[in-house]
Formats: structure tokens, C-alpha cells, sequence
């Protein structure tokens, strides 16, 4: 894993498959810190895009598990 700076935060770089992807998380935790973070994940549509996400590119992903957090 690589970092980047961008304004003065340090933000994650994983290459996979000669694909960069960079870390929201990072980037999110130095604007607002941890609470927008889950404010975001709390919301139902985005939970909904990660879970198809997660099912298109997770060749692992846990169907069950993901019902479950769905429901709370």
C-alpha cells in the first residue's frame, strides 16, 4: 500500500491489478472525523450500493451476514 498527500492528510493507495484505488475513509476521517463516517454508512441507499457492489466484485461475500445488517 502506498500513501499520497493531499492537503495535508495522508490518504491510501492500493493497487490491484494495475488498478489504483484511493481510501474515501482517509479522506473522510480528516474533513469530519469518525461521526460522518457512520452517519453515511446509517443511510439506507448507501448501504444498498455497497451491498450490490459487494456482490458484483466480493467473490466472498457473505449473503447472510450482509441480511442481517440490512435489517438493523
Amino acid at each position: 500500500m502506498a500513501k499520497i498527500t493531499v492537503k495535508d492528510t495522508e490518504v491510501t493507495v492500493l493497487s490491484i491489478n494495475d488498478e489504483n484505488y484511493i481510501s474515501l475513509t482517509d479522506m473522510i476521517k480528516a474533513k469530519d472525523g469518525e461521526f460522518f463516517i457512520s452517519d453515511w454508512l446509517r443511510n439506507r441507499n448507501t448501504l444498498e450500493y455497497i451491498g450490490i457492489w459487494e456482490q458484483v466484485y466480493n467473490p466472498n461475500f457473505n449473503y447472510g451476514e450482509f441480511a442481517i445488517i440490512k435489517t438493523q
